[in-house]
């Protein structure tokens, strides 16, 4: 019989359950036995499951046109695997019908494309929120999902007219016949961001359109004074700024106030307006403040803490940070509990009585058990030794739980610079409410602590370079155990420090060793280092180095320092003692003239430093650092009987020919009357055993500005430091050595002869002197400087890997030659932009541009720009 086609796709004829019982005809339908069923059309499926999955089997009766056949094909569109389901009658004979279910497969994707989109993360990104991965079934469900998700996701980043287009192609195989398979192509034109021409504020009288629009932080109209903020319309950003509005309500003490409602305009293609409908409400003030359930901590300790009270205008915001906040470094009710072992505490803040303006607050504490910390565990140490690690630790097993001390364990080890600071995240264990314990587990990633330091940079005369070897979690006692050297031994914390520098004009070498833990029980550490450098004199209006004039620099020291436990976990003080040898070969300057000799420098070092920055070293983003020395030598002319002033007039320092007699300085001879000082004996009497005090001073504040996500923190560095090189006897006089020199990036700190080269960008090295001095003693140092440093700084990435930051900078700084000269706002500026990057194998790399404002000796006008290559210093 010649083959008839009755399509029988019915649409919209829903039965739940679909039995031969309950088959109905539908209009001019027949009943008919099933003779042979076939499977036809584009599938991978098996046949014979299809036909099991239809519930159809040879010999039933069914209606053709029938209700049964209509809830299977409902049945397989259901599954999402196909784009078309069509039954035929293929034969009929007597009531008997041969049957043919045609259906053609949904493709899947084989690949695909995202464009008009420039970014790897952001096609990637799409590409997971849509689930489009390889063997999806790409149906008009999926093109259509895809479509609307991706337009929606830009016009709610403020790309209003964004348009996507999406369309698939058929994959065929090496012969072209056709697949099962598509590649999905994305269309993306994003077109601009709208801007918002106008914020209309309705309603507010008691608080000014100027202060409302200043708490919406990332929604700005346009301003062309305002080039620094952005007017562009975000809409996750307008929703929090608008909580932004109303907390700043709340701030003031109107605490019902509320956003009735608010309107986006369409002002043209690309700009908006926003309408903000505004109810005030009244301004309330605090009435009475109870505690209930406190036992721990009386009701007056809990005022303190508050530190609100009856007839404080009403801060809803400040008043939910008070009671329950718990940021670990604020004040608060809840924090207070925390940190003295109440962790399974419980506070609430209720209002129980709102009149007229007052209103009446409950504070309602279940302080719940006290809770002990037993068992502390670290993981994912797999070179840095279980001791190095709990030695710093602030939280102990049988210890009472307190946030404070977990935080400032995160902390310590994120200082040690071992460690990925940015993955450092205790997990509580095994806690139990009932018995009032818990552990702690601190899960570690191990960061490269060994680094080969290449050092870099022009200034000062010309290039200064560096090598070194810094092994930053050295193991002494592994030294001798040859399984231990993977490439060297590791994991006990100390430090190992090999170095070589050389410029036009010196050479330094160095090794220094350091035991963080002197006796593996208390934070008491021993340092050691010594140093040997020579050193040319410079000649600054040649610019270049005079060889046959040098001195060597025999330098060693050792030192104690202990960490304190008062006033706070975060200071340390520093006791030193150390010793120089400078050996002089020709080596003549304006200050002092004996060119063959020797000086001799033995000094004690005392330092107090309270450090309680966090987290991460390399990037630090909240906390400060200040650190006061004092360098001091012993006052040999308090008790030497030298008469330093009258030197030159005693006869033992004349000048005298070969046979003792007196002469002047063209060698001839005169009487004691005329004598003249020779000024090499003298210089030679006033340094042979240096005699000085110097007194240094820094502080550095780091300040979290804002927060766009994780790690991505808007950090703003303050800095400031003062140095004073200061002589008992004035007679004798500040020696030549221990001097100051400023400006450029700060690469000559190694030269070992005292020397402090402090780093101010947008200058070249060393060239920053004391105005007024003449150029020929330009490179004497100065016996005072100071300097200011404010750096804005972005992080780009904090991955273990590479630590990337961004950052922009404003220094002033200055030299003096006294305190008569001094004067802290007569300075040198300077501003500028760089780039930090962090590698756990070479240190920190750099480079800065800076603009120097002002002029410096021998150049009129500002300085201009300067170039500055930082390898292996941090500033």
């Amino acid at each position: 019989m010649t083959k008839r086609i009755l399509s029988l796709l019915f649409i919209c004829f829903i039965y739940s359950i679909t039995t031969q019982a309950q088959d109905l005809p539908l209009g001019d339908s027949k009943k008919y036995v099933i003779g042979d069923i076939k499977v036809t059309g584009t599938t991978t499926y098996n046949e014979s499951t299809v036909i099991t999955y239809t519930g159809l089997k040879k010999g039933d009766e069914i209606y053709i046109p029938g209700d049964r056949l209509s809830s299977i094909i409902k049945k397989l569109w259901d599954l999402n695997l196909f784009s078309d389901i069509n039954f035929y009658i293929t034969n009929v004979e007597g009531n008997v019908a041969d049957l043919e279910l045609e259906i053609t497969e949904v493709p899947v994707l084989q690949e695909v494309r995202f464009v008009g989109l420039k970014k790897k993360g952001e096609r990637d990104e799409l590409i997971d929120e849509n689930d489009l991965k390889p063997g999806v079934k790409v149906t008009e469900n999926l093109i259509t999902t895809t479509k609307n998700y991706t337009e929606n996701k830009f016009r709610k980043e403020g790309y209003f007219n964004a348009d996507v287009n999406v369309r698939t192609t058929e994959v065929t195989d090496t012969t072209g016949t056709p697949t099962n398979k598509v590649n999905m192509i994305v269309n993306v034109d994003k077109g601009d961001r709208v801007k918002i021409s106008e914020i209309d504020l309705v309603g507010n009288e008691e608080l000014s359109d100027w202060k409302l629009r200043r708490q919406m932080k990332n929604t700005k109209q346009k301003n062309f004074l305002r080039f620094w903020k952005r007017s562009k319309f975000v809409r996750d950003d307008y929703q929090a700024d608008k909580e932004n509005l109303i907390n700043k309500y709340k701030e003031e003490g109107y605490r019902d106030a509320r956003i009735t409602s608010d309107t986006l305009i369409k002002k043209g293609e690309d700009d908006i307006a926003l309408k903000i409908n505004i109810e005030e409400g009244n301004q309330y003030y605090i009435g009475d403040i109870n505690y209930l359930g406190n036992v721990a901590f009386s009701d007056a300790t809990l005022d303190r803490v508050l530190g609100l009270g009856k007839g404080d205008v009403y801060n809803g915001v400040l008043l939910d940070e008070r009671v329950q906040g718990r940021e670990p470094n604020k004040t608060s009710v809840a924090n207070i509990y925390q940190n003295n072992g109440y962790l399974f505490s419980d506070i609430d803040l209720v209002e129980t009585n709102v009149y007229n303006d007052t209103i009446d607050f409950e504070i309602r504490i279940v302080e719940g058990k006290e809770a002990y910390i037993n068992e502390i565990r670290v993981t994912g140490n797999d070179k840095t030794k279980d001791h190095v690690i709990y030695r710093e630790m602030r939280t102990k097993p049988g210890q009472k739980y307190s946030q404070e001390n977990v935080v400032a364990t995160v902390r310590e080890l994120g200082q040690l610079g071992f460690f990925d600071a940015e993955n450092l995240s205790p997990e509580f264990k095994d806690v139990d409410p009932n018995s009032g314990t818990l552990s702690l587990e601190y899960p570690v990633v191990e960061a490269g602590a060994s680094q080969i330091e290449l050092q870099g940079g022009y200034g000062g005369g010309g290039f200064i370079g560096t090598l070194g070897l810094s092994f930053n979690n050295f193991s002494l006692q592994g030294i001798f155990d040859k399984d231990a050297y993977k490439p060297i031994p590791m994991g006990d914390g100390q430090s190992l420090s090999l170095r070589a520098q050389a410029s036009t004009f010196y050479q330094t070498y160095s090794l220094s060793f350091r035991e963080p833990w002197l006796g593996g029980q208390r934070p008491v550490s021993l340092s050691t280092s010594f140093s040997y450098t020579r050193q040319f004199l410079f000649d600054f209006v040649e610019r270049r180095a005079d060889r046959s004039r040098s001195f060597d620099i025999l330098g060693v020291n050792v030192g104690l320092a202990k960490r304190l436990t008062a006033p706070d976990q975060y200071v340390t003080i520093q006791n030193l003692v150390g010793f120089q040898r400078y050996d002089l070969n020709n080596y003549n300057t304006g200050l002092f003239t004996f060119g063959d000799g020797f000086s001799n420098n033995l000094y004690y070092q005392l330092g107090i430093t309270r450090d309680n920055t966090y987290i991460n070293p390399i990037f630090p983003t909240g906390g400060s650092r200040f650190s006061v020395t004092a360098k001091l030598t012993p006052p040999y002319s308090f008790w030497n009987g030298v008469d330093y002033g009258n030197l030159e007039n005693q006869d033992e320092f004349q000048l005298r020919d070969d046979n003792g007699n007196l002469i002047d300085y063209e060698g001839n001879r005169v009487t004691p009357e005329n004598s003249v000082p020779d000024v090499q004996k003298v210089d030679q009497k006033k340094y042979n055993w240096l005699e000085f005090y110097k007194i240094k001073f820094a502080g550095t504040w780091y300040t979290n500005l804002a927060n766009f996500g994780p790690s991505s923190d808007l950090v703003l560095r303050t800095h400031t430091e003062f140095g004073f090189l200061g002589a008992y006897n004035n007679e004798r006089g500040v020696p030549p050595f221990e001097r100051f020199y400023l400006g450029g990036d700060g690469l000559g700190a190694f030269s070992l002869d005292g020397r402090e080269t402090i780093q101010l960008r947008g200058y070249p090295n060393q060239s920053v002197i004391p105005i007024d001095r003449p150029v020929t003693t330009q490179d004497d140092g100065a016996t005072i400087y100071n300097k200011y440093s404010l750096e804005l700084r972005y992080p780009i990435t904090l991955k273990p890997a590479a630590s990337i930051y961004a950052l922009t900078f404003l220094e002033a700084g200055a030299t003096y030659d006294s305190f008569r000269d001094y004067n802290p706002f007569q300075v040198n500026r300077s501003a500028g932009l760089g780039l930090r990057i962090f590698m756990p194998t070479f240190g920190l790399l750099g480079i800065d541009f800076g603009y120097g404002f002002d002029e410096i000796v021998g150049q009129p006008g500002p300085n201009g720009w300067e170039t500055h290559f930082i390898i292996g210093q941090q500033f």
